[in-house]
């Protein structure tokens, strides 16, 4: 009897997939000699900030992963047909593949679920592609949109467009993507518990606006190092209110004639 894998979607469907023979990440790694380098360093910043800051609060650490700028193969039929998001967040799967290695790349029938947001930074030539503007051409793979849309069923698809600050973003209903009202400037998952806004201020040293990760309150999620700063800053103002309280009364004691 031929072994069968599952592969569940975030609508809850299920398709039949033979395990037999199917390449696993070790087969299709990411690297790929044909395709380009980052285009700028603005795509290895990004992506590394809403990485460090995608935290939903109902899973743990070991059963979040994100993968930035990776091979996402997506074809149990066509093994080397891939996506290369700039970003991707995925809940319910192991931080290691198969809980003990690194990933070289997320191979979708040996995963087993699909990621829950994507996020593409738009760059010069990819904007059409990025916004489902592109049509599909005979004989080639589907394009990103399809692929988000149609056959990994992505919940949130988010585009960042970094020369005008344009920020859109696309939910999954009924099997579409809906483009979102984002009046309020955040995008709300409430799935995850978690929120998507735009953020100004420093990082790594660049002032700009930042695509960020935010709770489902609406407050910041801090980067270890900014936690790391916050609560030296709060020692230091504790230690300096404890310095003013203390010379506050040994001025006390002087003008009462004791010697402290």
């Amino acid at each position: 009897m031929q072994s069968v894998q599952f592969f569940t979607n975030h609508q809850g469907k299920q398709s039949l997939l033979p395990k037999e023979n199917l390449p696993t990440m070790y087969d299709l790694p990411s690297e790929d000699p044909e395709e380009p380098g980052l285009p700028d360093e603005f795509h290895y910043l990004q992506p590394q900030l809403l990485q460090f800051t995608f935290r939903p609060p109902e899973y743990y650490p070991h059963q979040v992963f994100s993968g930035a700028d990776m091979n996402l193969y997506y074809d149990v039929a066509h093994h080397n047909w891939h996506k290369r998001p700039d970003w991707f967040g995925v809940v319910g799967v192991s931080r290691l593949y198969n809980q003990n290695d690194l990933r070289l790349s997320y191979v979708i029938w040996q995963e087993e679920i699909s990621p829950f947001v994507i996020v593409e930074l738009i760059s010069p030539g990819t904007e059409k592609e990025d916004l489902g503007e592109t049509e599909r051409q005979i004989h080639r793979p589907p394009t990103k949109w399809e692929v988000y849309e149609q056959i990994l069923q992505v919940p949130y698809y988010v585009v960042f467009n970094r020369y005008n600050n344009q920020l859109q973003a696309f939910h999954l209903l009924s099997g579409q993507y809906q483009e979102l009202d984002l009046a309020e400037s955040l995008i709300l998952m409430p799935e995850i518990r978690l929120s998507l806004g735009l953020w100004q201020g420093q990082y790594e040293g660049i002032n700009r606006l930042w695509l960020r990760w935010y709770d489902a309150e609406g407050n910041l999620i801090l980067t270890d190092a900014e936690w790391e700063k916050q609560r030296a800053e709060m020692e230091k103002q504790r230690a300096d209110s404890a310095e003013q309280r203390a010379e506050y009364l040994a001025q006390r004691l002087r003008e009462l004639g004791i010697e402290a």
